[in-house]
């Protein structure tokens, strides 16, 4: 994979790509930054720019990295464990390698929610393990099989469970050699203070509306009109970007319960209500928790539109449609409680509550809100 590849991120791939020439590369780098920037791309950008370093070994190295199959790059990444599995196993990243290389090859842009539904979880919470640290520091006592780098790029360590952490730290503090560490994270304040201290941090920007225009442009055929528009939508992410052109993608199903709720609070129709937390429940914590979050940024977005500044506004056309004659019930009275509504009752579905209760109450409550 090539740096021309990532969209956008110019900068960090100039400092990255410094360090190696200039002969300081740290052992450990922590790559932060939000969902969809390119974080991962970078990681498998850079670990390709690696292990292709050496000329006598580049066409071989090369052949490999394009089916992601290099044996001195070695993932880690947070994985579930399926009912039926031994509770002696310790569970690992190799225990789900095929669904891994499978959405791997599908390109180097991805969230937890697609690793997820690639692993088959149901309502499971996926996380690194004892088992995972076991794995990675047996495959870091082999030699560089092509005598050069070995990279091993731990996705979303802040899932590490504590034993599993301690066990990455003692890697870290005591690094095998021409090893290097590309952690890529999104949650940096959940790591032990430990790691993040033997770690050199670089934090990534959005992706530039630009940068996220043209590759919509170049990419996927997009006419400039409608790139601009999902661009600002997407708001430097291209995960969102991406679900903006899937014509069936989640959003629009969320939209379409936020109208529901909306209109049937409105109409304080309890037993519809009812009926639409029911409808809910069968979605599952993180999609749940998913939905939340959309329904917190459309009442963001309704709340400004009511100021008609267009610069200010992050809506689809089908979004704005509504809001047109929506927004006005979105003001000053409700707007900081509705979020807040909203925001709570995701932060209880992560905490195991019920979600049938939590979505019902959180409807009756909508009621309240919008009479004001």
């Amino acid at each position: 994979m090539d740096f021309n590849e990532v969209i956008g991120q110019g900068e960090v791939i100039a400092r990255l790509t410094n360090m190696v020439a200039e002969g300081r590369l740290p052992h450990a780098l922590l790559f932060c930054g939000p969902e969809g920037c390119g974080k991962m791309a970078v990681a498998m950008a850079f670990a390709s720019f690696l292990l292709t370093r050496d000329e006598s070994h580049r066409v071989n190295a090369e052949a490999m990295l394009r089916k992601w199959q290099h044996p001195d790059l070695l993932f880690s990444y947070p994985v579930i464990r399926p009912s039926g599995t031994n509770a002696e196993h310790k569970m690992e990243s190799d225990d789900f390698a095929k669904e891994w290389n499978s959405l791997i090859m599908e390109g180097p842009y991805f969230s937890m929610d697609q690793w997820l539904d690639r692993m088959g979880a149901a309502n499971q919470q996926a996380q690194m393990g004892v088992g995972e640290s076991n794995s990675l520091i047996r495959k870091l006592s082999l030699k560089s099989s092509q005598g050069g780098y070995k990279v091993s790029i731990v996705w979303l360590p802040e899932r590490m469970n504590l034993e599993c952490a301690n066990k990455l730290l003692k890697l870290l503090e005591e690094p095998p050699t021409m090893t290097v560490f590309l952690l890529v994270c999104e949650h940096p304040e959940q790591l032990l203070d430990t790691i993040l201290s033997r770690t050199q941090r670089i934090d990534f920007k959005k992706i530039a509306q630009e940068e996220v225009e043209r590759a919509l442009a170049e990419q996927r055929g997009i006419d400039s009109d409608m790139a601009h528009r999902i661009a600002r939508v997407a708001n430097g992410n291209w995960l969102k970007a991406l679900d903006e052109l899937d014509t069936g993608n989640e959003n629009r199903q969320f939209f379409d319960m936020f109208k529901m709720l909306m209109r049937l609070a409105y109409q304080r129709n309890a037993k519809e209500l009812k009926r639409w937390s029911e409808a809910v429940y069968g979605y599952g914590r993180e999609k749940q928790k998913r939905m939340l979050s959309y329904f917190m940024r459309m009442v963001r977005e309704n709340f400004m539109f009511n100021f008609q500044q267009p610069n200010l506004v992050y809506m689809t056309q089908e979004e704005e449609d509504f809001a047109r004659n929506f927004a006005r019930f979105i003001n000053e009275k409700n707007v900081v409680e509705m979020n807040e509504l909203f925001a709570r009752v995701s932060r209880d579905i992560g905490q195991n509550a019920n979600a049938k209760i939590e979505f019902f109450d959180m409807a009756l409550k909508v009621v309240m809100l919008l009479l004001r």
